[in-house]
C-alpha cells in the first residue's frame, strides 16, 4: 500500500508541531510497513527535538544578545538537527517501528540477519522447529493448519471453555504449523499436536524422539518420550484435560482474556523451558485469532 501524503511529507511538520501526532498515529495504524517506518522516524524526530531543547536550557546562559530572534533561530536549528539525526540505522526509530508493528499486527517484524529462535522445550515441547510464527500476513501453512483443525478445537471449546484460538495457536507453535509433528518410530503420526510428554502416569502409546530442552537458559539435545494418540481430536481433548484438571495450570486457565497473560501463565507453571516461550506463544495465538476472524 502506498504511503499517505502525511507519511511522505510530515518530517518538518511533526518536528515543529506536536499536534500532528494524532494524524501520524492514524497513518501508522494502517498496517503499512512504509507508513509505520515513517511514523517511527517522526516520533524519534520529535523526541530528539525535545532532548536538544532540554540540553540547551540546562547549559546555555542568557546574554545581552538573547531575544525572540535568537530564540527562533535556535529553535529552527534544533528542529533541523532533530530531523537530520532521525531515522538512522540502529537508532531509536527502529525500536519504535518494532513496537508499532506489534501493536498494529500483533507480530514482530522480521529482523535482517537474525535467525528464528527454536520453540520452547519441556512438557509442552516438540522437536526443534524454526520460524513457527510469521510476522504480518499469515502463511499458507498457518491458514491450512487453522482450517484443518478448527472444528476439533471448537468442539473442545464447547466442552471445556478453553478458547479454540488459544489451542490452535499453541498447537501451531509446537508443530511449526503442522510441518514438523512428532512421529512414531515407524514414521507414522503420533497425533500429538501439543508436545505433551509421557510421564509415569501415562498408560497410552508413546513416541520417543530427540528434542531440545533449556537448562539454565542453555539449549541441550535430549531423548524424551511423548504421548501418542489415535487421532488429532484425542490430542485436543487430552490437552484440554491437562490444562483444566491439573492444579499447576489453574491460574493460566483463568487468563484466557489475553493471549500474553495465558502464555505467561503456562510458562510460569512450567509448560515449557524456553525463556522466551510466552512471547512466541502469544504471537502464535494472535495469528490464529486473526485467521479465525478472517475465516468467520
Amino acid at each position: 500500500m502506498a504511503m499517505s501524503p502525511l507519511g511522505a511529507n510530515s518530517s518538518n511538520a511533526l518536528a515543529a508541531d506536536a499536534r500532528s501526532l494524532n494524524a501520524l498515529r492514524l497513518d501508522a495504524g494502517k498496517d503499512s510497513p512504509a507508513a509505520i517506518k515513517e511514523a517511527a522516524k517522526q516520533f524519534e524526530s520529535l523526541f530528539m527535538r525535545e532532548l536538544l531543547k532540554s540540553m540547551r536550557e540546562a547549559t546555555m546562559k542568557s546574554g545581552m544578545l538573547d531575544g525572540p530572534g535568537s530564540d527562533l533561530g535556535t529553535d529552527l536549528l534544533d528542529q533541523q538537527l532533530a530531523v537530520t539525526m532521525s531515522g538512522r540505522p540502529g537508532g531509536l526509530s527502529e525500536m519504535i517501528a518494532r513496537q508499532l508493528t506489534k501493536q498494529v499486527s500483533g507480530a514482530e517484524p522480521p529482523s535482517a540477519g537474525k535467525a528464528a529462535a527454536p520453540i520452547g522445550a519441556g512438557p509442552g515441547f516438540t522437536p526443534t522447529v524454526q520460524g513457527t510464527t510469521t510476522p504480518g500476513k499469515a502463511s499458507a501453512s498457518q491458514v491450512g493448519f487453522v482450517q484443518r483443525h478448527g472444528e476439533a478445537a471448537r468442539e473442545v471449546e464447547k466442552a471445556t471453555g478453553l478458547p479454540a484460538g488459544f489451542m490452535l495457536g499453541l498447537a501451531g507453535h509446537e508443530t511449526g504449523w503442522g510441518r514438523q509433528e512428532i512421529k512414531n518410530a515407524d514414521g507414522s503420526a503420533s497425533f500429538n499436536l501439543f508436545g505433551i510428554k509421557a510421564g509415569a502416569s501415562w498408560k497410552g502409546k508413546v513416541a520417543e524422539i530427540t528434542t531440545t530442552e533449556y537448562v539454565n537458559g542453555v539449549a541441550k539435545k535430549t531423548v524424551a518420550k511423548f504421548r501418542a494418540y489415535d487421532s488429532y481430536d484425542a490430542s485436543f481433548r487430552d490437552y484440554a484435560r491437562l490444562i483444566t484438571e491439573t492444579p499447576r495450570y489453574a491460574q493460566a486457565k483463568q487468563q484466557t482474556s489475553s493471549p500474553l497473560a495465558f502464555a505467561s501463565g503456562l510458562q510460569r507453571a512450567g509448560y515449557a523451558t524456553d525463556p522466551d516461550y510466552a512471547n512466541k506463544l502469544s504471537r502464535a495465538i494472535n495469528t490464529t485469532l486473526r485467521l479465525q476472524r478472517a475465516q468467520a
